[in-house]
């Protein structure tokens, strides 16, 4: 082989590389990742919580990250949830339902798309459920439901407070009606924890839209975001579409959306574990003082009535 064979031998290899598509499976197991100032390694983002350094983005998380970050690596019990039957309603579009289902689980290591857990913040026990991103883009479906009902009601038997970590695009499409009906029930179970006075506190993540905004999202006794969260039901350009106007500057980012009053307080993740404690341990001297109040008002129309009687 002559040095001019060589030399195109060579050249060809570089076009390949060149022309080779990078695949998804490629850059999410790579060691880099993008942020404002371009690549940044994935070790270096994750020792400051996933959090750019420099533009203060809050990257997407795992839920068993946010549960690192709450609870403290791998000091607190995830539970295994009910999972109703795959695929009701034969569901296929350019994939089956059931494929789809059978990569997510695959992709995340979960069998749905929330997972439930069970850890402290200054020794006040709570039951916490995060949603995952990469699971079908955390939509709510049958399964979802099923955790956060299970969540609920671990959260009532063993009366702690309820944290939810939020994220998805809402209401998943391949379940129809049963995926609505989920609004609902979540909406019904937050209503049963209240009763028990027991707090339900929100984390709102990026991104929160759709039917979860509409229903379970936006429910919380105190409604925390963190820093640039998308937040919305229908998209921005659905109703700049619609209002044939300009929309603000910064519409439905988590500090416009606490600007019009429907988020209570933005916190950044390296001080989230710090304000959720500081809020239960508010709410719960404060549900023990009406408790106690409401036991001494039942002594006294007991009295009333055996006095009348």
């Amino acid at each position: 082989m002559n040095w001019i064979t060589k030399i195109i031998k060579v050249g060809e290899k570089i076009k390949t590389a060149i022309n080779k598509r990078v695949s998804k499976e490629d850059i999410e197991q790579s060691d880099w990742t993008s942020c404002c100032r371009g690549p940044i390694l994935k070790k270096d983002l994750e020792q400051n919580l996933w959090v750019c350094p420099d533009c203060n983005k809050h990257h997407r998380i795992r839920p068993f990250q946010r549960f690192d970050i709450l609870f403290g690596k791998n000091n607190y019990e995830i539970f295994k949830t009910p999972i109703p039957i795959d695929d009701p309603l034969n569901w296929t579009d350019s994939k089956s339902y059931k494929e789809r289902l059978k990569a997510a689980r695959k992709k995340t290591g979960l069998d749905c798309g929330m997972m439930v857990a069970c850890g402290s913040i200054n020794n006040i026990k709570i039951t916490a459920v995060a949603s995952d991103f990469d699971f079908l883009g955390a939509s709510m479906a049958a399964a979802e439901g099923e955790a956060f009902l299970f969540g609920i009601q671990h959260a009532i038997d063993n009366q702690t407070p309820f944290l939810c970590i939020s994220a998805g695009g809402g209401m998943r499409m391949m379940e129809s009606l049963i995926s609505l009906s989920q609004m609902t029930r979540t909406t019904l179970a937050i209503n049963e924890l209240k009763k028990n006075n027991l707090p339900y506190l929100v984390c709102i993540t990026d991104p929160t839209a759709g039917g979860i905004t509409a229903s379970y999202a936006m429910l919380g006794d105190i409604n925390l975001a963190e820093p640039g969260a998308l937040i919305a039901f229908a998209g921005a350009r659905v109703i700049q579409g619609t209002v044939k106007e300009d929309l603000p500057e910064g519409f439905q980012k988590s500090e416009y959306v606490e600007k019009t009053g429907f988020v209570d307080l933005i916190v950044e993740r390296k001080e989230l574990k710090e304000k959720i404690g500081t809020l239960l341990s508010i709410l719960l001297k404060k549900n023990s003082v009406i408790s106690t109040e409401e036991n001494e008002t039942s002594k006294n129309s007991q009295s009333l009535t055996k006095a009348a009687s």
